[in-house]
């Protein structure tokens, strides 16, 4: 595939906040795959978009759980659900669709 322009405007991703986050058509192909809330209890409150893409940073940058910036979820709750989505096999999953 040619990098015209047009592709060129299709994979920009100069708008993000960070590189590695998720572009908006990238979330709409992974949204449907994220696990449902347990029923009963709270209802969930983390943006589910945000952990994929704290993810996805602490990946493409190397850094430490602990220093993942401020303006994701906690770190806690991001690496209690990537625990959980890599023994599940659907970080697997997600890695293969990107």
């Amino acid at each position: 595939m040619p990098w015209d322009d047009i592709t060129r405007k299709q994979h920009n991703r100069d708008d993000l906040r960070y590189p590695t986050d998720l572009m908006d058509r990238e979330w709409a192909i992974l949204a449907p795959l994220i696990p449902p809330a347990k029923s009963g209890g709270r209802p969930r409150k983390t943006d589910m978009r945000e952990v994929v893409n704290a993810v996805l940073y602490i990946a493409g940058s190397g850094c430490q759980w602990r220093a993942l910036p401020k303006d994701f979820p906690p770190a806690s709750t991001v690496r209690g659900y990537f625990y959980s989505w890599r023994d599940t096999g659907l970080w697997q999953t997600i890695n293969h669709i990107l």
